[in-house]
């Protein structure tokens, strides 16, 4: 049996898979990942066992943030996406086999920002500005401690022998050190970028490339 640890980048996950499965409350999408996960064990022709899912992401910000458009402070803690996401962290601690690795948000830097593909719409002159609303805005903030925790437990498994294969659930680049230091040390490192577009540099830096996300349709791309 090929023991396996699962790594999830968890800002990547939700947004990949409100994409991919749509939307959905915290319960279901808890669900959704651990059934995704396990997939990755049942499927594998060689016989696998699950040592456990490690999952990285942030507490959702509490205090409070202009808003450029509706020019007030918007209270980020009485909002649906602050309650969505600690029962989501709730709902994941039930789950089999799942380890949280929380990191924390970058508060005193949050700022509400007009979205990317909406300030390209504005700029060419296919939307104009009193056109807005308050969908074309989203909340701006950096992770603290998710890369580390993520380079840290990679390194853990590595020299510890816990493991053969580690499957990371992300698109990111920044693994790339963790990845090369666990491959000398004989493990198996495979990437799931849940079918989004990578750099072609990290193939040499992996040994595959496997996912369970179903295909997109022509055209179809990750939204901001």
């Amino acid at each position: 049996m090929i023991r396996t640890a699962i790594l999830v980048d968890g800002a990547f996950y939700r947004k990949r898979a409100y994409n991919l499965f749509g939307d959905k409350n915290p319960a279901e999408r808890a669900k959704e990942l651990s059934s995704y996960c396990h997939r990755h064990i049942k499927e594998e022709k060689d016989g696998a066992s699950l040592y456990r899912v490690f999952y990285y992401d942030c507490p959702p910000v509490n205090k409070q943030v202009y808003h450029p458009l509706l020019k007030k402070s918007i209270d980020l803690g009485k909002t649906s996406d602050y309650a969505w996401a600690n029962e989501f962290f709730k709902e994941l601690k039930h789950q089999r086999k799942f380890a949280l690795r929380l990191g924390r948000l970058a508060e005193e830097q949050a700022i509400i920002n007009i979205k990317p593909e909406s300030f390209r719409k504005v700029i060419n002159g296919t939307m104009e500005l009193k056109d807005l609303t308050e969908r074309d805005f989203a909340l701006s903030v950096s992770q603290k401690g998710v890369d580390m925790r993520i380079g840290v437990d990679i390194s853990a498994l590595a020299f510890k022998s816990q493991v053969d294969r580690i499957i990371l659930i992300s698109g990111d680049s920044d693994f790339v050190p963790a990845a090369k230091q666990a491959r000398r040390e004989g493990i198996d490192f495979i990437l799931d970028p849940m079918r989004s577009p990578i750099k072609d540099d990290l193939y040499e830096h992996i040994d595959g490339i496997r996912t369970k996300a179903p295909k997109l349709s022509v055209g179809a791309e990750m939204k901001d």
